[in-house]
C-alpha cells in the first residue's frame, strides 16, 4: 500500500507510470510532474479507469474515500464513470439558460461600460424584453418571436427604442453563442425589418455671419451665473454637452491653462486634453469664488452634489430666442468644426481636439497629447476669433488654408 511519505517522493520518469495502493486505487505520475488518482475496475466485462482527483490537491486518504464511493456504485451495479457522466449531462441541462439570466451575465461582464449606458440597457431589457421572452430558454428564441418583442415598441411609436432593444438583444444571443448557450443569434434575421426613424442632426449655427448675434445673445443671458459661464465656455472648448456639464474643478489646471477629462467621462473612454485659451480661463476663473468649493464647475440649481441636468443647456439656448433646429449643446461642435476646417487647421488637429473615434486602439492610448502644440495655437486662435465674430468685426481668416501644417 501506498504512504503519504511515498506518494509526496514520487519522481516522473521519462515515461507515464503507475503505483498500485489497494482495492484498485492507484496514482499516475506523468512525465511533466503532475499527479492522478485514477481507480482500476472492471464492468460489463469490460476494463476501465475512473479519474478521483489530482494530488496533492487531493490528498492519500480523499482518493481512498472517494475510491470506496465508487465501489460502492459498482457493487450496485452502477457504472461510476458512467454515472459522473450523467451528473455533467444533468448539470448542464439544469445550469440557468433562460434569456433573463443570460443577459443580466453578460451585461455584468461589460466591465468598460459607463454606468448610465449600463443603466440605460437594463432599464431596456427589463421593461421591454424580460417580461416577455425572460423566462424563455436562449437557445430557444426565434426571429419571429424576438420581432414580436419589438413590434410592441413599434406600435407605441418607439421606433429608436425598438432599435436599440434589437442591438442589445443581438449581443446577448451573440454572447450566448460564445458560451455554448445557443446555436446562432436570431436577431441577424431582423437586419431591415424593423422601421427607422428618420436621422435628426443636431441644430448648429455654422455660418459666421450668424456666430457673432449667438455670442452676443450669449453675453446677455439673463439666467444663473452658472449656466451663463457654460454657454460662453461651450462654444470655446466644443466639447460634448455631457463632457461639460460633468466637468468636475478637479480636471482643471488654471496656472496652466488646461483640462484634462477622465477616460471614464468620455465617449470613447479616452482621457482627453483641453488646452484652455486665456478667455476661457478668464470664464472659469469668474466662476469659481461661486462653485469652486464643490466638486462640480456647473453644479444643478436644486442640487449643488449632482451636475446640472443634460437639457439647461438646450433650454437657455430656447430661452435665447433659438430654436432646436437652429442652435443645440452639441451644435457648438459641428460650429468649431465646420469654421475651423474653412479656416485651413490641419483635419487632423480639429479631429482630435473633437475626440472622434480612433480606430487604431494603440494609437488611440497614446492620442490624447498628439498634436498639442498645434491644439494650443488653435485653441487660442479659436477663441481670439470668436471674439472678433463677437464684435461684428470684419472676419478675419485665423489660418491660412493654403498654409496650413504641423
Amino acid at each position: 500500500m501506498l504512504t503519504d511519505k511515498a506518494v509526496k517522493a514520487m519522481k516522473p520518469g521519462a515515461r507515464l507510470y503507475r503505483r498500485a495502493d489497494a482495492k484498485g486505487l492507484c496514482i499516475e505520475v506523468q512525465p511533466t510532474g503532475a499527479r492522478y488518482w485514477r481507480y482500476r475496475y472492471r464492468f460489463g466485462g469490460k476494463a476501465k479507469m475512473f479519474s478521483l482527483g489530482v494530488y496533492p490537491e487531493v490528498s492519500l486518504a480523499e482518493a481512498r474515500e472517494r475510491c470506496d464511493e465508487a465501489r460502492r456504485a459498482l457493487r450496485s451495479g452502477i457504472d461510476p464513470g458512467a454515472k459522473r457522466k450523467q451528473d455533467k449531462l444533468i448539470a448542464k441541462v439544469l445550469t440557468v439558460t433562460s434569456f433573463e439570466p443570460v443577459a443580466r451575465e453578460w451585461l455584468a461582464g461589460r466591465g468598460k461600460l459607463a454606468d448610465t449606458t449600463r443603466a440605460k440597457t437594463l432599464w431596456a431589457l427589463t421593461s421591454h424584453a424580460f417580461p416577455w421572452i425572460g423566462k424563455r430558454p436562449i437557445g430557444e428564441i426565434t426571429a419571429p418571436e424576438l420581432l414580436a418583442v419589438l413590434r410592441r415598441l413599434e406600435s407605441r411609436g418607439k421606433l429608436e427604442t425598438a432599435q436599440r432593444l434589437k442591438q442589445i438583444c443581438g449581443q446577448v444571443f451573440r454572447y450566448a453563442v460564445a458560451t455554448g448557450r445557443a446555436e446562432r443569434d436570431p436577431s441577424a434575421d431582423l437586419r431591415g425589418v424593423l422601421k427607422t426613424k428618420k436621422t435628426r442632426h443636431f441644430g448648429a449655427i455654422t455660418d459666421p455671419a450668424k456666430v457673432g448675434p449667438l455670442l452676443r445673445a450669449i453675453d446677455g443671458f439673463p439666467g444663473s451665473l452658472i449656466v451663463a459661464c457654460a454657454l460662453k465656455l461651450a462654444p470655446m472648448v466644443f466639447v460634448r454637452p455631457g463632457e461639460l456639464r460633468k466637468a468636475e474643478w478637479a480636471e482643471f489646471d488654471l496656472d496652466r491653462a488646461e483640462w484634462r477629462i477622465p477616460a471614464e467621462r468620455m465617449k470613447m473612454r479616452q482621457m482627453h486634453f483641453v488646452p484652455l485659451a486665456t478667455q476661457a480661463v478668464a470664464v472659469l476663473r469668474d466662476l469659481q469664488p461661486v462653485t469652486g468649493r464643490g466638486t462640480f464647475v456647473f453644479p444643478g440649481i436644486v442640487n449643488w452634489r449632482h451636475p446640472m441636468s443634460e437639457n439647461t443647456i438646450n433650454a437657455a439656448l430656447r430661452r435665447l430666442g433659438y430654436t432646436g433646429d437652429e442652435m443645440t449643446g452639441h451644435g457648438f461642435r459641428s460650429m468649431a468644426s465646420t469654421l475651423l476646417n474653412e479656416q485651413g487647421w490641419p483635419p487632423d488637429v480639429i479631429e482630435r481636439q473633437l475626440a472622434h473615434a480612433e480606430s487604431n486602439k494603440v494609437r488611440a492610448a497614446y492620442n490624447h497629447a498628439e498634436y498639442l502644440a498645434e491644439r494650443r495655437k488653435m485653441m487660442q486662435a479659436w477663441a481670439d476669433h470668436l471674439d472678433v465674430l463677437k464684435r461684428g468685426a470684419t472676419v478675419v481668416p485665423i489660418r491660412k488654408a493654403s498654409g496650413a501644417g504641423l
